[in-house]
């Protein structure tokens, strides 16, 4: 009696390993293409397209320079401001009141948010607070601050610290309150103190969140500052920008909006670069 093909008996083996292994090596392309290194040029790729196209635009004559200037003509305007120091001491003015406003309203939310999300008793108190003050456009508050604290810097730190507080709280908050629980009951069970728990556990968990938090609020800082400097300053980016928009200078005007846009991107890569070194993990 003969024996059945061996050929026969190995094939549904064979056909099975030989789409296991065309399965894999699909997935590891799949992979590869989503671990692709994106090379250093392409961020700046996007700016550089939008600024040769403006050029072209504004060169054809299709939009008058009196309300859009082309960007040599800005630049050429940025570089004298730049060599006569009024640009100078404009930034500087204005790098300095976010500076203060922002790292107090970041402090204060982190800390606040912590307690926050730490304290079932504050949370019970004061989230009712926090979320019915929150939706109040803070530009809305400069008059009523000014009234209280006066002409001069403190009502300017005092507006911006207002608008970085309150994202930076309840993104915290919404951190802590995302931290795994087992974590704390672990933390606990080995005897670390409250303090330990919320330095160890809490914070690095909820880190993510508050970076998110920090980021959203660099934008809403910008926004503040400029809206502050338009009311209520001498100096500064905004006033700047005020006054040769009513000199109806629009080159001068955009050097400053431009000038706020490239604060903006580097504030953002900064805190990147920071929440890279701290989250090393993500």
């Amino acid at each position: 009696m003969s024996q059945p093909s061996n050929h026969n008996t190995a094939d549904p083996a064979v056909r099975s390993a030989a789409q296991g292994h065309q399965e894999r090596h699909t997935i590891r392309n799949r992979v590869s293409f989503l671990d692709q290194k994106i090379p250093g040029y392409a961020s700046a790729l996007g700016i550089v397209v939008i600024l040769v196209l403006w050029e072209i635009v504004c060169r054809a004559g299709l939009i008058p320079p009196l309300f859009l200037p082309a960007p040599s003509a800005i630049i050429m305007d940025g570089w004298d401001m730049l060599t006569s120091g009024e640009l100078h001491a404009n930034i500087l003015a204005s790098l300095y009141r976010i500076a203060i406003g922002y790292a107090i309203g970041a402090v204060c939310g982190i800390v606040f948010g912590l307690i926050l999300g730490f304290s079932r008793w504050v949370d019970a108190v004061f989230t009712p607070i926090v979320y019915s003050i929150y939706p109040i456009p803070k530009i809305a508050l400069l008059p009523l601050i000014i009234l209280w604290l006066g002409i001069g810097e403190t009502p300017k730190f005092t507006m911006i610290a207002l608008g970085v507080f309150f994202p930076v709280v309840i993104n915290t908050f919404s951190g802590v309150k995302n931290v795994d629980p087992i974590w704390i009951k672990a933390a606990v069970t080995f005897g670390s103190s409250r303090f330990n728990v919320i330095r160890k556990v809490i914070l690095p968990g909820s880190l993510p969140m508050i970076f998110a938090g920090l980021k959203l609020a660099a934008g809403t800082s910008l926004l503040l500052l400029v809206s502050a400097e338009m009311i209520a300053s001498q100096q500064g980016l905004g006033s700047m920008i005020l006054h040769y928009g009513n000199l109806m200078i629009t080159s001068k005007l955009m050097v400053g909006v431009l000038i706020l846009s490239i604060l903006g991107l580097l504030f953002n890569r900064a805190l990147q670069w920071l929440e890279r070194k701290l989250l090393p993990w993500k």
